[in-house]
């Protein structure tokens, strides 16, 4: 408002002070005499004044006309003008435009629409650097991979883009199933920039599914060091590359390396089963039990597994059933409430014919979370004690629609695996698999049995309580084959 004010009382007193001037210049007296070629011209004190001014003016419109004509001779030779920033201007918000509407398309889904935009966007801007990127998503989009693939290659021409080059091709051999082409191209992402979590990721998917225990180890550092995986789980999957790497040279046969890789996977990740189990058979190859046995309980501290029992039986496989049983004690004390230590103490009372004992055991566990291998062990036990074959087929039939209880499954994709891998072999997930139970409505097979001949020892002969694990084995084939 003041301002306002300020702009009005200003016009006025410049109106006023032209008035003024005007009225003083033709109050003057006096003239001038102009004469050119014997041709006089008299003019007053105004007409001098205007005069004056009218020359200014055409002076300074005259030399705006020559610059305009010398920047248009400058525009038209090609050299940087007023002219041609004008245009450039122009052409540069035509062509971001076409950029923004062609990002809002390609967010919207349409694949053609976002072509287009950015095919306008280049011509206006001339920086494919921006166009081509935007290009080659649309194409994808549109399912037209083949422009995708060829703007992806034209992105690896500039250092500046070829990260996105590398790692679009890489994602379209990924789609193909060309996994060795995109090992390469992750190794070369990887490379361009170390620290990408996406690459750093598909990179140890990749080495990790071509079984390069050694490259998937060094990239697993790498993401430590960029500080894009925690310490602790940095152990656990370097144990589980460091337990892949013993297998590997476990079947190269090369056992010294591979004893000291078996050794090493255990110590970085005490409770992973398969380090603790391949730990404990390098220690019983070497003669040393205690070290076996030191494993093995300590893996079995953190859960029970029938793999560390059946490890754990494997360091004195000749001993007796009682004998066994008091050894087992080691185990067993840990955890007693745990089903995988009622069963193995059930399954050693049947190797020692302790029946009544089995069935105190097992008896809670069958009636609250029954299992085909819970169920299993009731029919050895109703066998050993003599029971009539009505009930121990009873005690089969429930076993082969019974759950199997935990598996190896993969958490991403819940694919079930009979035992354990490092990569998931229907996902390809790396490290995903836990030891758990599996969803509800997964069909159970007849398998509960095969703890048993692992806990009680090899046999030449089946006598005594071999014989009922025998008749117990050929009743579950025959059930099925009844099915």
């Amino acid at each position: 408002m003041i301002w306002s004010l300020v702009k009005i009382l200003a016009f006025v007193a410049v109106v006023m002070a032209a008035t003024f001037g005007a009225t003083m210049l033709l109050d003057m007296e006096g003239s001038a005499t102009i004469d050119v070629g014997g041709q006089a011209a008299t003019f007053s004190v105004i007409e001098m004044v205007i005069g004056l001014i009218v020359l200014v003016v055409l002076v300074w419109v005259t030399l705006k006309l020559i610059g305009l004509a010398i920047a248009t001779f400058k525009f038209l030779n090609g050299d940087e003008t007023a002219i041609s920033r004008y245009f450039s201007r122009n052409r540069e918000r035509k062509g971001f435009e076409a950029l923004s509407e062609g990002m809002m398309a390609l967010a919207s889904g349409e694949g053609r629409l976002a072509m287009a935009k950015a095919n306008r966007a280049e011509k206006f801007l001339e920086r494919p650097e921006l166009t081509n990127l935007l290009t080659a998503q649309a194409a994808e989009l549109a399912g037209d991979r083949r422009t995708a693939e060829q703007t992806y290659r034209k992105l690896l021409e500039d250092d500046k883009t070829r990260f996105v080059g590398v790692r679009g091709i890489m994602k379209q051999k990924l789609e193909d199933g060309d996994t060795d082409t995109a090992l390469l191209l992750a190794e070369k992402a990887f490379a361009i920039k170390p620290k990408h979590v996406e690459t750093q990721d598909t990179l140890l998917r990749l080495q990790a599914g071509k079984s390069d225990w050694k490259g998937a180890r060094e990239t697993l550092t790498a993401k430590l060091k960029t500080g894009q995986l925690p310490r602790n789980v940095h152990r656990r999957r370097d144990a589980v590359l460091a337990l892949s790497e013993a297998k590997g040279i476990f079947a190269e046969g090369q056992t010294p390396e591979a004893q000291d890789a078996a050794i090493e996977a255990n110590r970085m990740s005490p409770d992973l089963v398969p380090a603790a189990v391949l730990a404990a058979e390098t220690y019983i190859e070497k003669n040393n039990a205690r070290a076996a046995a030191r494993v093995i309980k300590k893996a079995w501290d953190v859960a029970p597994h029938s793999d560390l029992a059946a490890a754990f039986a494997a360091i004195i496989p000749d001993e007796d059933p009682a004998a066994r049983i008091k050894r087992f004690r080691n185990l067993t004390k840990a955890h007693p409430n745990d089903a995988e230590t009622k069963m193995l103490v059930a399954e050693l009372n049947i190797a020692a014919e302790d029946f009544p004992e089995a069935r105190r055991t097992i008896t809670e566990l069958v009636a609250e979370n029954p299992t085909a291998r819970s169920l299993t062990i009731m029919a050895a036990i109703e066998r050993g004690e003599g029971s009539a074959d009505a009930v121990v087929r009873g005690w089969l039939a429930k076993a082969l629609t019974a759950p199997r209880g935990p598996q190896w499954i993969c958490d991403n994709c819940q694919h079930i695996h009979a035992v354990w891998e490092p990569v998931c072999v229907n996902c390809s997930g790396f490290d995903t698999l836990s030891w758990r139970e599996p969803p509800k409505g997964e069909v159970a097979m007849p398998a509960g049995v095969e703890m048993l001949p692992l806990i009680v020892g090899p046999t030449d002969a089946p006598q005594g309580t071999d014989i009922v694990e025998a008749e117990i084995v050929d009743d579950v084939v025959e059930t099925e084959d009844a099915k």
